[in-house]
């Protein structure tokens, strides 16, 4: 159903920019009085047909949108994605870096010289 209306409202928003697009403004009609009209119903004959049926595919226009919108507010859910609980916690995979193993055993040689004491910083492999 709601494709349906979403086609709809895309060919009645089509066909009303092309109805604006051919009427004729207002100052039009003072060049008709001179005899300088060159509309396709004559000078006054189109204005009441036009009128009438722009106001008929703005009143489905806004029938549309309104279906519309009250189709996408019933597809939202009611969670927010803060009160949804998750089932499983999120891990983490630890960080090895590039020649962390050589500097762990160049500290642990260190602790294990009676004469040396461990520093806080490791070492950097040679």
């Amino acid at each position: 159903m709601h494709d349906i209306v979403l086609v709809a409202h895309i060919l009645v928003s089509a066909a009303l920019i092309g109805l604006i697009l051919v009427q004729h403004g207002k100052g039009a009609d003072m060049g008709a009085s001179f005899g300088a009209s060159q509309t396709f119903f004559g000078s006054a004959g189109s204005a009441n047909f036009l009128t009438r049926l722009t106001a008929a595919l703005a009143t489905v226009f806004f029938i549309t949108s309104l279906t519309l919108a009250y189709f996408s507010r019933q597809a939202v859910k009611s969670d927010s994605v803060i009160q949804q609980s998750t089932d499983t916690p999120a891990t983490t995979a630890p960080v090895v870096l590039p020649g962390a193993d050589a500097a762990k055993k160049t500290i642990e040689q260190k602790s294990e010289d009676p004469g040396k004491k461990p520093s806080d910083i490791p070492a950097v492999p040679e």
